[in-house]
């Protein structure tokens, strides 16, 4: 059973699990779910908001805003609220000192 997070999951449960890496370690999701819908279902939040210290959990949740950005562990960032979830991704909710 999945852990309950910040969103609770109250229909769907029958969709095939997927694992992914958030920060180094693994959580589980449903296969359809998107990014944000993963990270929240699993007891995260997004990230640190850039202006306080502040825990963000997305704001317009349709890919207007850009408050959602996280980022892959290759490097390149995208919208939590609108990638679907794969298995085996690997994201970072901070960029890394390396990266330009």
């Amino acid at each position: 059973m999945m852990k309950a997070g910040r969103i609770v999951r109250l229909a769907e449960r029958d969709r095939a699990e997927v694992k992914f890496f958030l920060d180094g370690e693994i959580r589980s999701a449903l296969a359809g779910d998107t990014v944000l819908t993963a990270m929240l279902a699993s007891g995260q939040v997004l990230r640190k908001s850039e202006f306080g210290p502040e825990p963000r959990a997305g704001f317009c949740l349709m890919g207007a805003c850009q408050d959602c950005w996280v980022w892959q562990d290759e490097g390149p960032r995208i919208r939590a609220c609108s990638a679907l979830v794969t298995e085996g991704m690997r994201l970072r909710t901070t960029v890394r000192e390396s990266w330009p």
